[in-house]
C-alpha cells in the first residue's frame, strides 16, 4: 500500500464475508466521543461485535437528508446486509437506518472455511488489536458511547437532542458533485451494481455490462432533470399531485399483515402540489412498488430528525413494508437503502 493509504483499509467489495471486531478492539480505535475519522460508533452497534455478515454494498457515497438532493463522498466504509440501527439509544427511533461500518471495525473472513449457517453467528472475540490497527485515545468506554449519543438538552423546549450517524453524516463525508464521474466507476468496481448470478467469466462480464448500463441510465436521468430544472420543466419520472387538503385513511395495520400498494394513479389522487399527503412525501423511488404485495414490517411512531437531532412524532399512521427500501434509481445510485414510509391511504389490506 502507498504511504497515504491507511493500513486498515480492506477495499471490501459487495458480497464479501466479514467479521465485526470485538468490543475491545473497536473501542481502541475511536476517540473519547466514540468516533473514528469523525464517524460515530453508536451504542446500537455493540450487539454485532464478534458476528459475521456479508457486505451489502460499499458506502463510498451517501445521500444527505440534511441538505436534500445533495450527495456526499464517504471513505473506508461499507453497509452490511440488513444490519440496521434499532434506535434503542436514540429515543427508540423507528427509522431503521442501515449502519455505516468503518473498515477498521471489520476484518475479512475466508469464506472457504465458513458455512452459510455460521454467518450471523457469534464468534470468539479477539482481546487485542491487530498489528497496523488504528489506535484511538483509549479513553472510550460503553458509557462514553452512550453519553456521545446525546447532546445538551434544548433549553428552549427541554427536549433531548440526539447525535447519531444520520445526524453527523456531513461530519464524516465531503461534497460529491453530480459531474464527478469517478463515483460511477467506484459503483461498478465495488460490486454495488452487480447481480452476482454466477461465478463464470462470461457471467461476470455480462454483469459488468449491466452495471454500466445502470450507470449510463442514472447519468442520462440526472442530465435530463438538470436541463428540465433550468427550463422549469417536469422531472423524470413525473409525479404531480393537485390537492390543497389531502385525505386521511386508517387501516390500523400491524406487523405481519399483508397489504397491496395502490396504483400510481390512486396514490397521486391523495397528494398535494408538493407530492405529499399530510406532510409525508411520495417519492419517485416508491413508484416501483406500486401494485405490489408486501408484508408490514412495522409502524413508525417516531424518528430522530437528522437536521436537529430532536425526536419527531408522526402525526398520522406511517408504515414500513418488508423489502421496500430506496434503490436510488433516480438519485445517483446511493447505497443507503433508506426505508420508504407509507401512508395507510396508499395501501389496501389483503388476505
Amino acid at each position: 500500500m502507498g504511504p497515504n493509504i491507511p493500513e486498515y483499509e480492506l477495499h471490501l467489495l459487495a458480497g464479501e464475508l466479514v467479521e465485526v471486531r470485538s468490543q475491545c478492539e473497536i473501542l481502541a480505535t475511536v476517540d473519547a466521543t466514540g468516533r473514528l475519522d469523525a464517524m460515530p460508533f453508536m451504542p446500537e452497534m455493540l450487539q454485532y461485535c464478534g458476528k459475521r455478515f456479508r457486505v451489502f454494498k460499499r458506502s463510498d457515497k451517501t445521500c444527505d437528508n440534511i441538505k436534500p438532493w445533495n450527495m456526499r463522498r464517504v471513505k473506508h466504509a461499507v453497509h452490511l446486509t440488513e444490519v440496521r440501527c434499532d434506535g434503542k439509544a436514540h429515543g427508540d427511533c423507528d427509522a431503521g437506518c442501515l449502519i455505516y461500518w468503518h473498515e477498521a471495525w471489520l476484518k475479512r473472513v475466508n469464506p472457504e472455511f465458513v458455512s452459510e449457517s455460521q454467518i450471523l453467528a457469534a464468534v470468539s472475540p479477539a482481546a487485542n488489536p491487530a498489528p497496523g490497527f488504528p489506535s484511538g485515545s483509549g479513553l472510550c468506554t460503553v458509557e462514553s458511547l452512550l453519553k456521545a449519543s446525546r447532546k445538551p438538552v434544548d433549553p428552549a423546549t427541554s427536549e433531548p437532542v440526539y447525535s447519531c450517524q444520520a445526524t453527523d453524516v456531513r461530519e464524516f463525508s465531503s461534497d460529491l458533485p453530480w459531474w464527478n464521474l469517478w463515483q460511477y466507476v467506484r459503483d461498478v468496481r465495488s460490486g454495488n451494481l452487480h447481480r452476482n448470478f454466477g461465478g463464470s467469466r462470461s457471467e461476470a462480464f455480462m454483469e459488468t455490462l449491466l452495471a454500466w448500463n445502470e450507470v449510463f441510465r442514472s447519468l442520462l436521468i440526472e442530465l435530463f432533470n438538470a436541463i428540465q430544472s433550468l427550463r422549469r420543466g417536469v422531472r423524470y419520472p413525473h409525479i404531480e399531485g393537485g390537492l390543497i387538503t389531502t385525505p386521511t385513511a386508517e387501516l390500523h395495520l400491524q406487523p405481519g399483515e399483508f397489504v397491496q400498494v395502490k396504483s400510481k394513479e390512486e396514490i397521486l389522487a391523495t397528494l398535494d402540489r408538493r407530492n405529499r399527503n399530510r406532510g409525508l412525501l411520495f417519492d419517485s423511488e416508491m413508484l416501483r412498488y406500486c401494485s405490489g404485495t408486501y408484508r408490514v414490517l412495522k409502524r413508525v411512531n417516531q424518528i430522530v430528525d437528522e437536521k436537529t437531532g430532536k425526536i419527531l412524532h408522526m402525526k398520522g399512521p406511517c408504515i414500513i413494508l418488508e423489502g421496500s427500501a430506496c434503490v436510488s434509481e433516480y438519485h445517483r445510485l446511493c447505497p443507503r437503502a433508506i426505508y420508504h414510509y407509507w401512508r395507510e391511504g396508499w395501501l389496501r389490506r389483503v388476505a
